[in-house]
């Protein structure tokens, strides 16, 4: 069969893209080298639990048209993310807000809290930072840097703060409030049922082929269809000719635990260097403890999370946006936009970290455009 489009990835830009490609008529066929659709967002039952196997995912947006275009496919429980830091031993409350403070410092008014931050600030004496551990003291003084930043972000980069560029925490979040809602967006939950079961109602009715690497069957996949979707790593495309892009990789170490309650929160950030992994999630708690049918669940499930460096064979997590690799993207840009038939799409076509709301609002676009919608 001859099919319009081919669809190479059955994560959320695939499966938007492919759902509004077959409402407009189109014939399409989507292909996954995994065994699983939904990609990085994939949920999987353990013990009743719904298991982020990638990493925590947790739907946020301020942005309406995607919210009420994500609720045809699933209802959204009310879950928000409020995680805390654990720095050996010592809780803290994210993102900074009062509570952060008043452990800290022992602050209790808000003045009290901004005028300990600005002390810390000129003591510092940075007036145009150089790198990131400048850029943090400058926002938020050396007492949170050296406690909730250093060691979480060097960790998750791989490398020290001091060579790390400063845009990467350009802003950080800093709250005179008792607001402990890390995000600070107007629609935010967790599919009830777990975000396979979204995707699945997405893909619904639509020609699904997984198991199958298009990179290594491109001659043969190609002949299928009109048109090219493609959400793969974009240098892999092009056989990393011009070089690899970098990426962040992650490593999971996922236990179900033979107890109803092991850290109390969904996650939790191991702020300090000497800790290995860089966050235990905790699944049960996206869902409030409970099953489908809101009976509190008897065992849990953790997972540990790792940083690592990427290369040629691992699964790439989040693109190194600095200058080296954002000037080798362009290049791999060049190259692509000459393929007539192929459109690079989503988190990996596009080498850019995308939160979901993004990569939905870019899959519909692209459809928009598409099919003159």
């Amino acid at each position: 069969m001859k099919y319009d489009y081919l669809i190479v990835g059955a994560g959320l830009f695939g499966a938007v893209f492919a759902h509004e490609a077959v409402k407009a008529g189109k014939t399409v066929l989507v292909v996954d080298k995994r065994p699983h659709i939904a990609g990085n967002v994939y949920t999987e039952d353990v013990e009743g639990i719904h298991v982020h196997k990638y990493g925590a995912h947790i739907f946020h947006t301020n942005n309406r048209t995607v919210w009420n275009y994500v609720n045809q496919f699933a209802e959204f429980n009310r879950f928000t993310n409020s995680p805390v830091a654990n720095y050996h031993g010592e809780l803290y409350s994210l993102p900074f807000n009062m509570y952060t403070f008043n452990k800290m410092w022992g602050v209790v008014t808000p003045d009290e809290a901004a005028a300990k931050i600005e002390g810390q600030r000129k003591a510092a004496g940075i007036t145009n930072p150089k790198n990131l551990e400048e850029q943090a003291i400058s926002l938020v003084g050396t007492d949170i840097y050296e406690k909730l930043i250093k060691g979480y972000t060097e960790k998750q980069w791989g490398r020290p703060c001091t060579e790390l560029p400063a845009f990467i925490i350009k802003r950080l979040p800093v709250r005179l409030t008792f607001d402990n809602n890390y995000f600070n967006a107007l629609y935010q939950g967790i599919p009830v049922g777990g975000y396979t079961n979204m995707v699945a109602n997405m893909l619904k009715g639509i020609a699904v082929k997984l198991n199958c690497d298009y990179l290594e069957n491109k001659e043969e996949l190609d002949k299928l269809a009109d048109k090219v979707v493609y959400t793969g790593p974009i240098d892999a495309y092009f056989n990393y000719n011009l070089g690899p892009l970098e990426y962040r990789s992650v490593r999971f170490e996922t236990e179900v635990l033979d107890k109803p309650n092991f850290q109390g929160n969904a996650a939790v950030n191991y702020t300090d260097r000497e800790t290995p992994w860089t966050r235990i999630i905790e699944h049960k708690w996206f869902e409030f403890g409970k099953d489908a049918n809101g009976n509190d669940l008897p065992k849990t499930v953790i997972s540990r999370e790792y940083s690592s460096e990427w290369k040629v064979g691992d699964e790439p997590y989040y693109p190194v946006n600095d200058e080296k690799n954002s000037k080798l993207y362009k290049e791999y840009k060049a190259l692509a936009d000459k393929e007539y038939k192929v459109i690079f799409g989503g988190r990996l076509g596009e080498y850019r970290y995308y939160d979901m709301d993004a990569v939905i609002d870019s899959a519909l676009k692209l459809a928009g455009k598409r099919f003159e919608i």
